[in-house]
């Protein structure tokens, strides 16, 4: 499954990190966080998408504690 949201992030940099951080997290495909569109794609299997998404904002969180996804 593959969805898109609006995210807020402060800096290039800190879009980077988290979108490598959230890769390495178990049973994601893919993830794309850009900062100039404030757009956070994650794609990942559908049967544990839910709990996915919370670990991967989660991990936004730890790299840039500002870091939001609009669910």
């Amino acid at each position: 499954m593959k969805k898109k949201y609006s995210c807020e992030i402060d800096c290039a940099n800190c879009a980077a990190k988290v979108e490598d951080a959230v890769k390495k997290i178990d049973g994601v495909t893919d993830a794309r966080v850009n900062f100039m569109t404030q757009k956070f794609t994650l794609e990942a299997d559908d049967d544990r998408f839910d709990a996915i998404l919370k670990q991967a904002v989660a991990a936004g969180k730890k790299i840039e504690p500002d870091f939001e996804v609009d669910c």
